[in-house]
């Protein structure tokens, strides 16, 4: 071993206890709820929150704020507002390794996993939420929240990572295809109750006629892309959910590169080369072509509803926009009898630290978050859905409810649509495993589809060689074989029948290569000469 070697040794010997033990005082175990929160020290809780640059979501947050300050007249809340769930994950990432985490952030259950494998990062809340005084619906709270039972079950029981639970659910949405209806009937066409894979890519194919201009037929312009998928990663997932096929385990083994992931790829990529799908990723945003009259099938986030419609108060093109009916139904599926659909949304986060007492006071606040003051006014901004029983029926909700279609803001009649949806198939929802790389794996499966998608779309071949080569690709790019046990899948059979007849091949030359070897050694007595006339 060379010195080197032996002084980069040392150097993480020394590193890597002062790492682990920098961050908080709870290790090992629960946290340690205290006794009471100081009324003599002031605490300044940092909050990091997602908002989409959505001006009423941040006066919530902002007016959430203040009415918890009044409450704790010596906690100082402190927001930093993003516009995107990977840059918070980014920034906590980086201040993890210097100390400096926020106390509260919006994440999603995929990144909490990656926080928490460093230790004592992220505080595990089965201790904080039981506790009589300061947990859900406890003795001691300044004000009217919810308690464990009114937190909707399936939302509560998506933040449980290694059986505790890291999370708390803030707001949930899910995904909605948003139609032009009057397109779809246009080409002859009803628009069915429960939308199927193979409907939408077969009317999806009979929108691409054109006429002798170049002009497509059912819109009279040179562009149209029938069906834009935003979120290739659910769009994958979900597929296979639907399928019944693996994805991964709970212990996080990878298991998506099965055949049922490549017949799906190859099903897809047969509709990107017509043109007839695209993505997000790929085309930009998937309601401005719905809302140009360039799109027909728009699959979104159910918080995305406000962005979809001519008269859409979010729409990122005023002015631009086609007048046309719009359809809200569920995600395609393969069975209509039995629904799949995705569950995602945003959930709270608490980071450890060395006082016990700034943790309890962000939890306080953390807690706030799930009260009806927030939930209520938070929900009617987007497709969201309230995760408490206790909003979830509140008078207010309801009338917000029953008021859809009464104005082009508050009570826009498809976001109203689409938060019924949403709310009538919450049994139907489903989560994927959570666990360190479970964020990476995420990633691949969208890459998944957006390869395909691109290749197809410059005329490039797409089969069974060409997935078998992705797989590996993509696995590298992601290194997922730093986490569970991964299988790339077993190859196709034109594949092993092309290795199993090389193998053949280079076994038969190999032989006579030691056969010609061995004769060439024989002594000259040796040698077998053919018979002389």
């Amino acid at each position: 071993m060379t010195r080197r070697c032996i002084a980069l040794l040392l150097l993480l010997l020394v590193l890597v206890p002062a790492a682990a033990g920098c961050h908080g005082r709870n290790s090992g175990g629960a946290f340690k709820v205290p006794e009471g929160l100081d009324p003599d020290r002031n605490y300044t809780v940092r909050f990091w929150a997602k908002n989409d640059t959505n001006y009423f979501q941040a006066e919530i947050y902002r007016q959430a704020i203040r009415d918890f300050e009044e409450l704790y007249p010596n906690i100082r809340i402190e927001m930093t507002p993003y516009t995107d769930y990977g840059q918070i994950y980014r920034d906590v990432i980086t201040n993890i390794g210097t100390g400096t985490t926020p106390n509260v952030c919006i994440s999603y259950p995929d990144h909490i996993a990656t926080y928490k494998t460093g230790q004592d990062i992220v505080v595990p809340l089965d201790s904080l939420v039981s506790d009589p005084k300061y947990g859900l619906g406890g003795s001691e709270l300044r004000f009217d929240g919810p308690t464990r039972e009114e937190i909707v079950p399936k939302f509560l029981n998506e933040c449980y990572i290694d059986s505790s639970l890291y999370l708390l659910p803030y707001m949930r949405s899910s995904e909605a295809c948003y139609m032009n209806q009057d397109m779809i009937e246009k080409l002859g066409y009803t628009v069915p109750d429960v939308l199927t894979w193979d409907w939408i890519f077969e009317v999806s194919e009979a929108a691409m006629k054109k006429d002798a201009e170049g002009n497509f037929l059912i819109n009279g312009q040179k562009t149209l892309i029938p069906f834009i998928y935003k979120s290739t990663d659910n769009m994958m997932i979900t597929m296979l959910k639907q399928r019944g096929a693996p994805y991964s385990t709970d212990k996080g083994d990878i298991e998506i590169f099965n055949p049922v992931t490549r017949e799906i790829l190859l099903g897809i990529s047969e509709h990107a080369a017509t043109g007839a799908f695209s993505t997000f990723a790929i085309s930009s945003y998937p309601a401005n072509y719905l809302n140009r009259g360039q799109c027909i099938f728009c699959i979104d986030s159910t918080a995305g509803s406000t962005w979809v419609g001519a008269e859409s108060p979010n729409s990122d093109i005023h002015g631009e926009g086609i007048p046309f009916t719009v359809a809200v139904r569920m995600i395609p599926q393969y069975d209509p009898e039995h629904p799949v659909m995705i569950s995602q949304g945003p959930s709270l986060c608490l980071f450890n630290k060395k006082d016990s007492g700034e943790v309890l006071a962000s939890w306080l606040f953390m807690q706030f978050l799930l009260s009806n003051s927030v939930q209520i006014p938070y929900a009617k901004t987007e497709g969201y859905i309230p995760v408490t029983t206790k909003a979830q029926g509140d008078p207010e909700y309801q009338d917000y409810l029953a008021r859809g279609g009464e104005d082009a803001i508050e009570h826009y009649s498809v976001k109203i649509e689409t938060t019924k949806l949403f709310l009538d198939h919450v049994d139907d929802t489903f989560i994927t495993p959570v666990f360190n790389g479970s964020a990476s794996l995420r990633n691949v499966a969208g890459q998944l589809i957006e390869n395909v998608t691109k290749s197809r779309r410059r005329k490039e071949p797409v089969d069974d060689a060409y997935l078998t080569q992705m797989f590996q690709d993509v696995s590298k790019m992601y290194h997922l074989s730093q986490y569970g046990k991964m299988d790339l899948g077993a190859m196709p059979t034109g594949s092993v029948a092309l290795i199993v007849t090389l193998g053949a091949v280079w076994t038969g030359i190999l032989a006579f290569l030691i056969l010609r070897k061995v004769k060439a050694k024989r002594p000259a007595g040796q040698r077998t000469s053919a018979p002389k006339n």
